[in-house]
């Protein structure tokens, strides 16, 4: 598909870039119905208390091999690299759907499983996010970002129901298989999308580690580009820290429910497909820097209130809301970002910020449960509140405010 600089075609209207987007809802869902299946596997083998461990072990490559994969999606093409991950990222699966149907894999293979997703993983996710770059025109950047979000926030709301329908009545083989067909879609998917001819790829020819250090250096170079890196990173944490471990501690703080807590988190990823929907609805965000500025400051004065609800209906409210302010306020940013990186830096760039969050994330969980003993919930709601006054602030600086979109 060739993509004309002059009448660039809306984004919800180009086949290519929806060809993107369900390929993304797919590879997502993949991604969720995974990794339930994955805990679920290793408690029927192992017990609850190994999980953490089987998950960190897919973690901990993911994170250190994340600059390496930004070098790859550079010097290969992204839409290479994310076909290629996502293949082998199906063929892992539906290796241990075969492995849990016919062998009965141990605790010993599960780890394997996981460890060898996590290495396909750090390939895959900065190529996916520089994919996303390339698809369209620049000016239609904004909508690229808000159908990833709901793609997104999609499968991380159906995802699960999914999952535990497959696992509870089929078993965990079933679910890995689950997973293994919807990879399966998205590589096929991703085999008609086409990147945005504008914008040609400018292969390396020398040596990783001196793409690396070139990569490094364009950021050091642009103060623009990493100012907008540290936004987008402390963004992702001011909510992923509450949604991954701050709403757990406060239902168990509050004496509520399981039930109560799953229907918050599905509320966050509504507020999350309802963001999506908004930004991809825009035409033009003309002073976008302002407007991420604001979004981030109003996810701020939310999560710190949030830390602070007494009744469920508030708490279940307050998520939807974190949902879409936090997914308008994300996708803003990658957007920004993707429009100020050159297309042959967007891999580099994107493994940083991946690695800022993916790196930095986990960190929170331990932090969370050591100041809830000690100062209650909403006292980590505070401080990752004001992690996201951070980022506003970083936001609102002379030389991001006046970006468009």
């Amino acid at each position: 598909m060739t993509l004309s600089s002059s009448t660039p075609v809306v984004a919800y209207r180009d086949g290519n870039v929806l060809r993107w987007a369900a390929a993304c809802t797919a590879s997502v869902g993949g991604d969720v119905v995974f990794f339930l299946t994955l805990s679920w596997a290793v408690t029927r083998v192992a017990g609850p208390a190994q999980v953490g461990a089987v998950l960190a072990v897919g973690a901990i490559p993911r994170a250190v091999l994340m600059l390496a994969g930004g070098v790859i999606a550079d010097r290969y093409g992204p839409r290479r690299v994310v076909l290629g991950s996502d293949l082998a990222r199906c063929l892992v699966v539906f290796g241990a759907a075969a492995l849990m149907q016919f062998a009965g894999a141990g605790l010993p293979m599960l780890f394997a499983i996981a460890l060898v997703f996590g290495v396909i993983d750090a390939l895959f996710m900065p190529a996916v996010g520089a994919l996303a770059g390339r698809l369209t025109d620049p000016g239609q950047l904004g909508r690229v970002q808000g159908l990833r979000m709901l793609a997104v926030r999609l499968s991380n709301a159906v995802g699960p129901m999914i999952a535990a329908v497959v696992l509870t009545t089929a078993g965990v083989a079933a679910g890995f298989g689950l997973a293994g067909l919807l990879f399966s879609l998205s590589v096929g998917l991703l085999l008609v999308v086409r990147l945005n001819r504008v914008q040609p790829s400018a292969l390396s020819t020398g040596s990783p580690l001196g793409d690396l250090q070139d990569g490094l250096r364009h950021l050091r170079r642009n103060r623009q580009l990493a100012r907008l890196v540290l936004v987008v990173g402390l963004g992702e944490l001011c909510f992923s820290g509450p949604v991954g471990v701050g709403l757990v501690l406060l239902t168990a703080e509050r004496h509520w429910s399981a039930a109560v807590l799953g229907w918050t988190l599905s509320a966050f990823s509504i507020g999350g497909a309802v963001a999506g929907i908004l930004l991809t609805a825009l035409t033009r965000i003309p002073r976008a820097g302002v407007a991420l500025a604001g979004w981030l400051l109003a996810t701020a004065a939310l999560v710190g209130a949030l830390g602070q609800v007494t009744t469920v209906g508030l708490l279940i409210t307050g998520s939807a809301a974190l949902g879409t302010l936090s997914g308008v306020a994300s996708a803003l940013g990658n957007a920004l970002l993707q429009r100020k990186t050159e297309p042959r830096y967007l891999g580099r760039v994107g493994s940083v910020t991946s690695l800022c969050t993916l790196g930095l994330s986990p960190l929170l969980y331990p932090i969370a449960g050591v100041v809830a003993a000690a100062w209650g919930t909403g006292v980590f709601f505070a401080g990752c509140a004001l992690v996201c006054l951070l980022a506003a602030a970083t936001a609102a600086t002379r030389n991001i405010r006046g970006s468009e979109l």
